[in-house]
């Protein structure tokens, strides 16, 4: 009766799961420890056989090196930090970014950390953090400013990173960057072959370095193309509500612009209603051009004209130019940029 009244008891305690660790594969494959550690590093003396039995064990088994074990064993800790933005994340930007860097590690040892921020914080502090912690071995960064001091202290602390858009003060560095300057430019060309004149720009915050691209491709377009500005007294960083009623007052202006590029997908979406807000329709009193990193514009919208930025492939170079730079490549062979893709037919 006692036996039964003790076994009622185990019966009922929760079960806790241990975490598998190399004795557990060890154990589990009949080899001593060491050679299942080896084998887990790609050790060339270890057999391929024997390398992808305790492979498989390992991945039966959920195996994770433990990271404070391989911190006090290598000094490293096998984390990518991205510090990224989450201000009006509703176009699948960011989910983007995670999902093409997690696409690059899932090959390697690394694994991917990510750190939100806040653009209306200082920039300066989870850079800080991760440096003073030691918390990471590699560092992507965006939101990039032409003299950025992240990447100044980055590059004198000589953390391996890369960065979503260029710097303009000298520092070389690894990047992923998108064209404004060409986005900007064929814009404003398939506005004009619709018949537009008057065209509007919802630019970025001049801070960032792709403003200069975004203008320079613009203007550019403007005076190639033969048309004008009209001003939009708001940027892509305002909050979408201000966006909205900006353009709402200036769609009902006598100055109204008969064409309107959008520099942010999910602001195309605020600049939209308050085109609807102001009792007019874009595709018939006016066009809008806008990249998307995701294709929701054209579902909300059909009559969007949309260029699309592939922020996925953007998170697979950054994540392969980190990973490079560990290894210790030369940072100016790890910089890249990517094209606009317009659909056939120009929408």
């Amino acid at each position: 009766m006692e036996n039964k009244g003790n076994f009622g008891q185990a019966a009922s305690a929760p079960v806790t799961r241990e975490r598998p660790t190399l004795k557990t594969i060890a154990f589990m494959t009949g080899l001593g420890v060491t050679t299942v550690s080896r084998a887990l590093k790609d050790a060339p003396d270890i057999g391929a056989e024997t390398k992808e039995r305790v492979r498989m064990v390992a991945r039966q088994l959920g195996y994770q090196p433990n990271r404070a074990g391989v911190r006090l064993r290598t000094g490293k800790t096998n984390v990518i930090a991205l510090v990224l933005s989450i201000d009006e994340e509703i176009m699948g930007f960011s989910s983007q970014m995670v999902f093409g860097i997690s696409e690059v590690l899932s090959g390697t040892p690394y694994h991917i950390v990510v750190t939100p921020h806040s653009h209306s914080k200082d920039p300066m502090l989870p850079v800080r953090y991760i440096l003073d912690t030691g918390s990471a071995d590699g560092v992507i960064i965006s939101r990039i400013e032409p003299d950025d001091p992240r990447v100044r202290l980055l590059t004198e602390r000589g953390m391996p990173f890369a960065t979503h858009g260029r710097t303009d003060a000298g520092l070389t560095h690894p990047f992923h960057d998108f064209d404004n300057e060409a986005f900007a430019h064929q814009a404003v060309e398939r506005l004009v072959k619709r018949g537009r004149r008057r065209i509007a720009l919802l630019q970025p915050p001049s801070k960032l370095t792709y403003y200069a691209h975004i203008r320079i491709g613009f203007q550019t377009g403007l005076h190639d193309y033969g048309a004008e500005e009209v001003p939009l007294r708001v940027n892509t960083d305002a909050p979408l509500a201000d966006i909205r009623d900006v353009v709402e007052v200036m769609m009902r202006s006598a100055n109204a612009p008969d064409g309107i590029v959008c520099s942010a997908g999910s602001a195309a979406i605020a600049v939209n209603a308050g085109i609807e807000a102001a009792g007019k329709a874009v595709g018939r009193d006016l066009d809008m051009v806008s990249k998307q990193s995701v294709p929701i514009l054209n579902w909300i919208r059909p009559e969007i004209i949309t260029a699309q930025e592939d922020v996925r492939q953007a998170g697979r170079e950054m994540a392969k130019a980190v990973i490079a730079r560990i290894d210790g490549v030369e940072p100016e062979l790890l910089q890249s940029i990517s094209q606009p893709v317009w659909p056939e037919g120009g929408r």
